[in-house]
């Protein structure tokens, strides 16, 4: 990516290296919770993470004490995080002023391992998160390894589209939608719960193409080829390959972030379009 031009983010909090309690094992979660989320995830095809979350908000102080420090100047993943939240800012301020509204932007929290959070306890093994409570991103830099060689997806874009697509999670939540979503999920079943999260997570997506447009267009910061790298990433990370790798089989239903295909296609479409109003998941009738 085209990045020298670009400047960091002040919105960025350093929390790596400070110690925090909450891990497994470490007075947070024990074993025992992490064998019965995963058993759980083969038999009843209930995501893990989302039951290690769920113990996660039991244990963990409803915001966050902890030092945060600026990352260090000579840390070139932090610089690149920090360069890309900067461009969402640039582009979110933009768009929301075409709309009259003013944008309220978000803090990125770089940790590893664990860290408090509005939402409960942060961990790793979550991967990159946003937490509405306290409006922030949180991401453990070594996920952008697993993401290299787990997920296959290797790239500064990759890196980037990640992100961005936290960040669309935050412009939803400025803009009502994840309240909304939220309320509905309190009233329905197990399976109409999980399909309003996907279309949540695909309208994340989407968002995800629309800075990568907006930003492309007035700084140039695409590359040749790195287009595919994001759609690589939005690829390897939909619920049934995800399914089929961790428990060798694909439960429809039980999906919350959407499948690979619908997530490269409405990253697409916010990409191809620099539109959000192109990005309404909620009225689409095919995903």
């Amino acid at each position: 990516m085209r990045l020298d031009d670009q400047e960091e983010s002040g919105n960025v909090e350093d929390r790596r290296g400070e110690s925090y309690g909450g891990g497994i094992g470490a007075g947070g979660l024990g074993l025992g919770t992490v064998i019965l989320a995963l058993a759980a995830g083969y038999f009843l095809g209930i995501d893990p993470m989302a039951i290690l979350g769920m113990a996660s908000n039991l244990q963990a102080p409803s915001s966050p004490h902890v030092t945060a420090h600026k990352p260090p100047p000579d840390d070139p993943a932090a610089r690149f995080v920090s360069k890309i939240l900067a461009s969402t800012e640039t582009t979110w301020d933009r768009i929301f002023r075409e709309h009259g509204e003013t944008y309220l932007r978000p803090k990125l929290v770089l940790f590893s391992g664990a860290t408090p959070t509005a939402c409960g306890t942060g961990q790793s093994a979550m991967g990159p998160f946003y937490c509405p409570g306290d409006r922030r991103v949180y991401i453990d830099l070594s996920f952008y390894r697993d993401l290299r060689t787990r997920f296959h997806a290797p790239g500064e874009f990759a890196q980037a589209y990640v992100i961005a697509h936290e960040v669309g999670h935050h412009v939803q939540n400025l803009m009502g939608i994840s309240d909304k979503v939220h309320r509905a999920q309190q009233g329905s079943n197990r399976t109409r719960a999980n399909a309003l999260s996907v279309r949540l997570e695909l309208q994340a997506d989407c968002f995800a193409g629309v800075w990568a447009a907006r930003a492309d267009a007035a700084k140039h910061i695409i590359e040749p080829g790195e287009i595919e790298q994001a759609l690589r990433a939005a690829s390897a990370i939909g619920d049934d390959r995800l399914q089929q790798q961790s428990q060798g089989r694909i439960v429809p239903e039980t999906f919350t972030h959407g499948s690979s295909e619908q997530r490269v296609r409405w990253f697409k479409r916010g990409i191809d379009s620099g539109d959000i109003r192109q990005c309404d998941t909620f009225k689409a009738a095919s995903l």
